[in-house]
């Protein structure tokens, strides 16, 4: 396991510097190999986006977030997702490239929502901080994605589960840390 300081790569993401963040996740690969790692991954959702620039310079394979999703999505036969997650996550093509893939559905935040969304985690969850009026405003995107036709909703960031899960989410919610983490157990197996 390594790690750059969540402001480094925060820095890279309001800049738009997509190599910016490769060069920070192939630094923490090369440590990793040099560790004696098989495999990679990496439980941020957001930074996969850097990940077509990493894969090709990196020292070993890595496990792709979405790919493990879309993976139990499909086995599961869900056909439409939600997804929920960073602006930078939701705006891009992480998902929804993994998802179309394997014929698979998806819904994205309004513009409003992800301004929302977003501010709740970088404000409030990765500060440790959890109001029911953020699992209240979560709950409220989720079911107007029920009412879209979504029959799921993707976790995408490591900080939502903190707040949502299947209990109290209006729709079954697919956790992408925890997905990616028992992927991975099952490759080291």
């Amino acid at each position: 396991m390594h790690t750059h300081s969540l402001a480094d790569y925060v820095a890279c993401l309001d800049r738009g510097d997509w190599p910016g963040v490769a060069e920070l996740m192939l630094s923490s690969a090369r440590k990793l190999a040099a560790a004696g790692a098989d495999f990679l991954i990496c439980p941020d959702n957001t930074i996969h986006q850097a990940l077509p620039l990493v894969q090709p310079r990196s020292p070993l394979p890595w496990l792709h977030i979405a790919e493990v999703v879309a993976t139990e999505a499909a086995q599961r036969e869900f056909k439409r997702m939600g997804i929920t997650g960073t602006r930078w996550l939701v705006e891009s093509e992480v998902y929804p490239d993994k998802l179309s893939a394997r014929g698979l559905a998806y819904v994205r935040p309004s513009a409003d929502e992800r301004v929302e969304i977003n501010r709740i985690i970088m404000d409030e969850l990765v500060c440790g901080v959890f109001k029911p009026e953020a699992v209240a405003y979560f709950q409220q995107v989720m079911a107007r994605m029920k009412d879209e036709g979504c029959d799921a909703v993707i976790l995408g960031c490591t900080e939502i589960p903190l707040i949502m899960n299947d209990a109290n989410s209006p729709l079954p919610t697919l956790d992408s840390t925890r997905l990616l983490a028992r992927a991975a157990l099952r490759r080291a197996v």
